[in-house]
């Protein structure tokens, strides 16, 4: 949906209502005071709603980032309104970590109980809103690839503006909100190579991949870092390659295959030359339900995570509610499953109904994935080429219930593995790792939040930092070593003692 943004004087008169004030209970983020609409008159406003699960807001900031950059020697403010789908996104600290996670730099008000939402009718996430000089609504629109709509709405504001003598001297100066200084930053997904006792860790705010040489089950040192550190899309040695916001990674046979999520690639680390090159993605991002053919002239959309076997390279292409794969024999690539909707519905891999996949696991003729937007985890038969699910029901049904598959329930999951009939689930927005035993069809959470904001002496709840907003589970040698990504932190839990550890990383090695 779009609603055209006129000029005054374009056509018949325009009548502007006056924009809706921002609750007074609201908390904010990126700012040391609330902002209000009569504090920031003479500003051309841009309100944008978001939830930060949501693929296509994630999009959106590179459009927002834009017309920051572009107007800003110009009274033009940036307002993120945070209309939360998930519960757990209505936890004011989830959110400024997703504010510091994804380098948002405006200022955010929470928008918990939907009062700016309802009161300008908004629909759907991702949804704009413009605000001129006088403090009424020039318009809105909705999804993605509005950055020319939006500028072009604000250069009529500010030529308004001039014209009436209501656009204000000077920009507001809002302190931007900083980020986390810690060696890992928001680690994304991770992989074990058990020959070598190698882990893999996608260090993404980071730009980065870390090879760790595994001491033992909860230290070792740094022995490769791929990528520089800056965002970028450059293939070379690994020292000098580039990646932006860095996911999946998937290794086998002396490669490290990576999906580079914000360049929208897929690039492949040689353990043997110790470079980079990009194999799948032209660097663009576009929606593409149907494709087979060469991997370098396509743009992806988004890919969360990998996963490897032989022959070939499936790709959870989260943009496109899709899994993807590369024939890494043939060098094609092809969708593979989903038709592109968004929902949930199972049957063959032409008309399956997926919803932004962002963790896969393979075992066998089986492709398992988390299907975070309908809080799902599901199975595709790759030799019937069928979808079914095995706990999850919809895109507004959610919960933390252990049980019975056909009862459990979970909360926007992204990660997985499999190991010996079960699989392991980061259930992302639980603070949790479940457990999955595909025999009896039964769940059972393993780590999960007390939900304590209080200890005492001798409090067991209390030992140990929960997780926040795990990203990744691998099961290896009877552990799981976990991407406790808001902690920036890796986890690793003993499952037979159920003790649960920090993974310590030394920059060099002995």
């Amino acid at each position: 949906m779009i609603m055209i943004f006129p000029a005054r004087g374009e056509g018949d008169d325009v009548m502007r209502v006056r924009a809706v004030p921002f609750p007074d209970e609201g908390v904010w983020i990126n700012t040391t005071h609330p902002l209000t609409l009569d504090g920031l008159r003479g500003h051309v406003v841009i309100l944008d709603f978001w939830t930060y699960c949501c693929i296509n807001c994630i999009h959106v900031l590179e459009d927002l980032k834009f017309l920051e950059d572009k107007f800003r020697d110009n009274p033009v403010m940036v307002i993120g309104v945070h209309s939360p789908k998930f519960d757990n996104e209505k936890e004011p600290d989830n959110v400024r970590a997703a504010v510091a996670r994804y380098e948002i730099r405006h200022p955010v008000v929470l928008d918990n109980r939907h009062r700016l939402w309802q009161a300008y009718g908004i629909r759907a996430w991702p949804s704009f809103v413009v605000i001129d000089t006088e403090g009424r609504v020039m318009g809105r629109a909705s999804g993605e690839g509005q950055r020319e709509t939006l500028d072009r709405a604000v250069r009529i504001a500010l030529r308004e503006g001039r014209e009436r003598g209501t656009l204000a001297r000077e920009k507001a100066v809002i302190p931007p909100g900083t980020m986390p200084e810690a060696q890992l930053s928001f680690p994304g997904k991770l992989d074990i190579d058990p020959h070598t006792q190698r882990l893999f860790i996608g260090n993404s705010n980071r730009n980065q991949i870390l090879v760790v040489r595994m001491e033992s089950d909860t230290s070792g040192y740094i022995l490769h870092t791929l990528g520089s550190g800056e965002a970028g899309f450059r293939d070379g040695p690994f020292a000098g390659s580039a990646f932006r916001k860095p996911q999946g990674i998937a290794y086998r046979d002396g490669v490290l295959y990576v999906a580079d999520t914000e360049n929208h690639a897929i690039r492949a680390a040689d353990f043997e030359t110790e470079t980079v090159r990009t194999i799948a993605g032209d660097g663009g991002r576009r929606y593409l339900p149907h494709h087979e053919g060469d991997p370098l002239s396509v743009s992806l959309n988004s890919p969360w995570d990998l996963a490897v076997d032989e022959g070939n390279l499936y790709i959870a292409m989260a943009g496109n509610h899709q899994i993807w794969r590369l024939d890494l024999k043939r060098n094609v690539l092809s969708s593979l499953i989903g038709n592109g909707r968004e929902d949930i519905l199972d049957g063959s891999f032409e008309g399956a109904i997926l919803a932004q996949p962002s963790g896969l696991a393979l075992s066998g003729g089986s492709l398992y994935f988390a299907d975070s937007e309908v809080s799902a985890v599901r199975s595709a038969d790759l030799s019937q080429k069928r979808v079914v699910t095995l706990a999850g029901r919809g895109l507004f049904d959610f919960g933390e219930e252990d049980g019975p598959f056909r009862r459990a329930r979970f909360q926007h999951p992204l990660g997985l593995d499999f190991n010996d009939g079960f699989l392991y689930v980061a259930d992302t927005y639980n603070h949790a790792v479940r457990r999955m035993d595909l025999k009896r069809e039964r769940m059972e959470t393993l780590i999960g939040r007390t939900g304590k904001n209080r200890c005492t002496i001798d409090d067991s709840d209390c030992e140990v930092l929960p997780l926040f907003e795990p990203n990744d589970v691998v099961h290896y040698g009877g552990k799981l070593y976990i991407a406790d990504t808001n902690n920036h932190l890796v986890r690793v839990f003993d499952i037979r003692k159920r003790i649960l550890a920090d993974f310590r990383i030394r920059e060099t090695g002995p």
